[in-house]
C-alpha cells in the first residue's frame, strides 16, 4: 500500500501534458499485452475427428493395405454408350444465343457427332494408365489415386506434394502438369499424389449422409500417412482448395505448404471499407490497379456474375438427385452439363461464342475423357451430392470457417476464376502468406489451362519456403 501511495503523489506532481503521456503509455502497453495473449490463446488446428462411410456396420478392423489399380473398359461399355447416343433428342437453341442459355445445341451435336465416330476411348484409357493408378480403404471406401515419382537423379530434393480436384474436374486434370512437376526444376522436384474424391471418378462414393470437406481432408491425411509422408506439400482449386485449407487446419504440423488457385477470404468490415473506398483511392486500401479492374462494378462482377453461374450450385446443394436422374442416364446430357462449366468457367466472354471458347483452351478428346470418367463409373449423382453435404447448413458457421491458417501459403489469383479476391483479403484468413500472383491468363481450371504457369508458379513457392 506504501508503494501505491508513493506512485500516486508521484504520478499528481506530473504535469498535465506528461500525465497523458503516462496515462497513453499504459493503455498502449494494456493493448499490446491483451493482444499477445490472444493470440497465443488463438486457436491453431481443428479437430480431426471420425468417421465410417462404407455400406452397413463398422467392422471391428480394416484393411490398410493399397492396392494397384488399372482403369479398364470393355466392348460392352462402348456399345451401351453409342446406343445412347444415337438416340438422343435435341433442342434447336435460340438465334445468336452462344451460351448464354446454357450448352449450344448446335455444337453440341459437333461434339457428340466426334464423340460418336472419332473419338476412342480405348486409346484414352491408355492415356489414363501413364501413370500408375492404386486403391487403398479408408473409412469403409475404396479410395483411388494416382501416384508419379519423379526419374532418379543425383543432387535433387524429392518434395512429396498431393493436388487435389474440383466438381465437375476428376484426377486427370493433372494430366498435363504432372511431366513438369516430376521434373527437375533448379534442384526441384516433385513425388505427386493425385486422389479422387470419394464419390468422384474410380474413387467410392460414401453410402452414409455427411460426408463433406472435413471428412475428405481427414481421409486425404490418412492416405498420406499410409505412403509413409510425415511432412507434405498441398495444392488444390475448387472443392480441392477448401480440402487442403482442412488438411492443413487439421495437421498443420504435418503440411510444410499450401498453394492455392481457388481464394478464400473472411468478410469484416475491412472488406466492406475496402469495397468503398477501393474504386477512387485504391492504394488506401492495399488494392492494386489490377485488383480495381477484377473487381469493380462489384456488384456486376462479384454479385450478379455469381448469381448468373452458381444456379448449378442451389439445385446441386439441395436436390441433387433429382437432376441427377437425368445426367447419369444421357450421356449427352451429362456432356453437356459437365462441358458448359468448362467453356464459362475459363472465359466468361465464351457465353457469346456459339462454340463457347471450348476448343481454344482443351482438345475435344481431352474434354470426353473427363466426361468419360463420370459416365463409365456413373459419379455424376455422388460427386453432386459433395455440395449438399457441405451446404446443407451455413458454412460460415463451422469450425473451420472460423480459424485461420498458419501454414506456408502461397496464391495464384488466375483472371478468369469466378471471383477475385485481392492480396489483402486474403490476409484476413491467412496468417504465413509467402506469394500471391496476379496470374497474366487463365481460369478455374488453372492445371487443366495454363498447366506451364501454375507448375511456375508452385515450384516458386516451395522454393521460398525450402529457403532455396
Amino acid at each position: 500500500m506504501q508503494k501505491l501511495q508513493v506512485l500516486k503523489e508521484a504520478f499528481l506532481d506530473l504535469d498535465f501534458v506528461h500525465q497523458r503521456l503516462l496515462i497513453g503509455t499504459a493503455v498502449a502497453a494494456g493493448g499490446a499485452l491483451a493482444y499477445i495473449v490472444h493470440k497465443r490463446r488463438e486457436v491453431k488446428s481443428i479437430p480431426l475427428g471420425e468417421g465410417w462411410w462404407g455400406a452397413g456396420e463398422k467392422p471391428l478392423s480394416e484393411d490398410d493395405k493399397i492396392y494397384a489399380f488399372e482403369v479398364r473398359t470393355s466392348d460392352e461399355d462402348i456399345k451401351d454408350l453409342h446406343e445412347r447416343i444415337d438416340k438422343t433428342r435435341y433442342t434447336d437453341p435460340l438465334e445468336d444465343s452462344g451460351f448464354q442459355y446454357g450448352f449450344n445445341s448446335t455444337y453440341l451435336k459437333k461434339v457428340v457427332s466426334y464423340w460418336r465416330h472419332q473419338f476412342d476411348w480405348k486409346k484414352q484409357v491408355a492415356v489414363l494408365n501413364k501413370y500408375p493408378h492404386f486403391k487403398t480403404k479408408i473409412e469403409g471406401l475404396d479410395v483411388h489415386f494416382i501416384h508419379v515419382r519423379p526419374p532418379h537423379r543425383e543432387n535433387q530434393t524429392v518434395l512429396p506434394l498431393m493436388l487435389v480436384h474440383g466438381w465437375p474436374g476428376s484426377f486427370f486434370e493433372f494430366y498435363r502438369i504432372l511431366p513438369l512437376l516430376t521434373e527437375n526444376q533448379d534442384g526441384v522436384v516433385f513425388e505427386v499424389i493425385c486422389p479422387s474424391i470419394p464419390g468422384y471418378g474410380f474413387s467410392e462414393a460414401p453410402h452414409k449422409q455427411g460426408f463433406n470437406s472435413l471428412a475428405a481432408s481427414r481421409v486425404f491425411l490418412t492416405l498420406m500417412e499410409r505412403l509413409g509422408f510425415s511432412q507434405f506439400y498441398l495444392q488444390g482449386g475448387d472443392w480441392g482448395s477448401l480440402i487442403t485449407v482442412n488438411m492443413a487446419q487439421m495437421k498443420p504440423q504435418c503440411v510444410k505448404g499450401l498453394h492455392l488457385n481457388m481464394l478464400g477470404h473472411r468478410n469484416g468490415f475491412k472488406v466492406l471499407l475496402s469495397l468503398l473506398i477501393g474504386p477512387y483511392l485504391p492504394f488506401l486500401v492495399g488494392f492494386s490497379k489490377e485488383d480495381v479492374r477484377r473487381l469493380f462494378p462489384f456488384f456486376e462482377k462479384n454479385v450478379w456474375e455469381i448469381l448468373r453461374e452458381t444456379g448449378y450450385l442451389h439445385i446441386q446443394a439441395t436436390k441433387p438427385d433429382t437432376v441427377g436422374c437425368g445426367v447419369n442416364d444421357s450421356p449427352v446430357g451429362l456432356a453437356a452439363y459437365i462441358l458448359e462449366k468448362f467453356s464459362t468457367w475459363t472465359d466468361l466472354k465464351n457465353r457469346d461464342l456459339e462454340d463457347g471458347g471450348l476448343e481454344r483452351k482443351f482438345s475435344l478428346d481431352d474434354l470426353l475423357t473427363n466426361v468419360m470418367i463420370y459416365w463409365t463409373t456413373g459419379s455424376i449423382v455422388s460427386s453432386m451430392r459433395f455440395y449438399k453435404e457441405n451446404l446443407k447448413t451455413n458454412i460460415e458457421n463451422r469450425l473451420d470457417s472460423k480459424v485461420r491458417i498458419f501454414v506456408p501459403t502461397g496464391m495464384a489469383a488466375f483472371p478468369g476464376e469466378l471471383m477475385h479476391v485481392p492480396y489483402t483479403w486474403t490476409k484476413t484468413r491467412f496468417q504465413n502468406i509467402y506469394s500471391y500472383t496476379l496470374m497474366p491468363k487463365g481460369g478455374h481450371f488453372a492445371a487443366f489451362e495454363e498447366p506451364q504457369l501454375l507448375a511456375n508458379d508452385i515450384v516458386q513457392f516451395v522454393k521460398k519456403v525450402e529457403k532455396f
